[in-house]
């Protein structure tokens, strides 16, 4: 359920159409025609997103911003007007704003931002937990559950750390819950109670990933008609997460060094100094020591990030967490998804115990989640566990340690079933991983024998392999235009 507070004086556009796009009872939408009104509608219960008119009978709506954010600065805010002018739009998302949207609405963007919106506001609310058994059916939230010796290294990391005002580096591989860390650590920390945001460095084009971070200036770019307000400068007060910093580009990350040294930065296309207080954890699943000897990693950015190290195990070395894991993911969907299931036939936890879970956590919510879909009665049996784990053939080998998931487990058993909300992305960029290199093996290096093969435009397959940061070296000095 979700509960949206529209603060606009005009009853006939916006909130009619929230109204459509959430409607009762299922979600709960309040309207408040002033600003005061809609401060005390939020001091008798917070809402998950509010939409705020820029102009209010009473009072303007970047001071109805400035007093919410007294009141609780987790909840985030959409201005939506009739106004177009860009000093509203900038100064509302210096302040903190979550978007800014004018009128009247695209109802597509105003469901996709709304949505977005109150996903953040769960994820600053819903607690992360940190236990070494299973929470009570009733505790609200992820948990991070497992008492195998390294999971209880690292919460005492979490402990340790939380309360410091440092950044923290977050490593181990992908679906082994470093986001739950990174909210954890948040949410036991002096900013819990500010603005917390997660971004994906390899989500986001090389190209609008430094626009994004740092925001922009008006005429910074031929498509810049106007001056943007990045995540650093919006989340002032606040913790931003990078995930998978190390997909971040070696210019760019020059700039984060002198962030986390100066709090300061420009912004792209400008060269006004804009001062920030922004907590940074960042995450990656790539060996970033290894990569900064590589040149791939600037090391003064590692060193900076790596004053405070928590690694996650993978699965498959975390013992007899396994079965406690399976118990409470099985009781938690179960809930979720309306079924009675309860124990786990000993054979169905034999063939668990004995995967390899490439895929780690977010592989094994997936696979119970599938299960229990297929499942009667209230005992897991063999054959509802999907393939490779239910197949009469046994269990799927493990993969090499150095190499990485085939397209079939990468897209069906990591990944569908998750929150992911870019899966049709990720998953051409691990075909592209794993056929470019194959392909250019095949040519000899020779792009344009490669670009051939593939059907695509020598530029295109340039720029595919700069932003998976993959290299072949040249067949000879005579082919150099058409190699690499």
């Amino acid at each position: 359920m979700a509960h949206v507070l529209v603060i606009d004086d005009y009853p006939e556009l916006l909130p009619e159409k929230v109204r459509h796009l959430f409607p009762a009872p299922a979600h709960r939408v309040e309207i408040a025609y002033t600003g005061s009104e809609g401060l005390r509608c939020i001091a008798a219960a917070p809402p998950d997103v509010i939409l705020l008119d820029l102009r209010l009978p009473d009072q303007s709506g970047l001071e109805v911003l400035n007093q919410i954010r007294a009141i609780d600065a987790r909840i985030p805010i959409v201005f939506v007007t009739l106004s177009r002018s860009a000093d509203s739009a900038i100064e509302a998302m210096r302040q903190g704003a979550y978007d800014y949207l004018l009128k009247p609405l695209d109802l597509q963007k105003l469901d996709r931002v709304i949505g977005e919106a109150i996903k953040v506001a769960r994820l600053m609310r819903e607690p992360a937990v940190v236990a070494e058994t299973p929470p009570d059916e009733d505790q609200q939230g992820e948990a991070i559950v497992g008492a195998c010796p390294a999971m209880c290294e690292v919460y005492k990391a979490i402990g340790r750390v939380a309360a410091q005002d440092v950044p923290v580096l977050i490593t181990g591989e992908s679906g082994t819950g470093k986001e739950l860390v990174a909210r954890a650590i948040y949410q036991h920390g002096p900013r819990a109670k500010a603005t917390f945001l997660a971004l994906n460095c390899a989500a986001i084009p090389e190209n609008l990933l430094e626009s994004e971070l740092f925001g922009h200036e008006k005429g910074a770019f031929t498509s810049a008609d106007r001056r943007r307000i990045g995540k650093f400068e919006q989340v002032s007060g606040g913790t931003l997460f990078l995930d998978e910093i190390g997909d971040m580009p070696l210019a760019l990350q020059a700039k984060v060094v002198r962030l986390l040294q100066e709090q300061a930065f420009e912004r792209v296309g400008g060269n006004q100094t804009i001062r920030t207080d922004v907590r940074l954890i960042a995450a990656t699943h790539r060996d970033l020591k290894a990569w900064s000897t590589e040149g791939k990693f600037r090391p003064d950015l590692f060193y900076r990030l790596g004053v405070f190290t928590i690694h996650l195990p993978p699965l498959r070395e975390r013992g007899d967490d396994l079965p406690v894991l399976v118990q409470h993911y099985l009781r938690r969907f179960s809930r979720e998804l309306g079924r009675e299931v309860r124990q786990v036939a000993p054979e169905a936890m034999t063939r668990l115990r004995g995967y390899s879970w490439p895929g780690n956590i977010r592989e094994l919510q997936s696979v119970l989640k599938q299960a229990l879909l297929q499942a009667s009665g209230t005992i897991l049996l063999p054959d509802f566990l999907p393939e490779p784990l239910g197949a009469a053939t046994g269990i799927a080998p493990a993969l090499p340690s150095n190499s990485e998931p085939g397209v079939d487990v990468f897209v069906i058993r990591q990944r569908i079933g998750s929150d992911v909300r870019d899966l049709y992305v990720e998953t051409h960029r691990q075909v592209d991983r794993i056929l470019l290199p194959r392909v250019l093996e095949q040519t000899r290096g020779n792009v344009q024998q490669a670009a051939l093969v593939l059907g695509i435009a020598r530029q295109t397959l340039r720029l595919k392999l700069r932003d998976l940061g993959l290299s072949i070296t040249r067949v000879s000095e005579a082919e150099e235009d058409d190699t690499v």
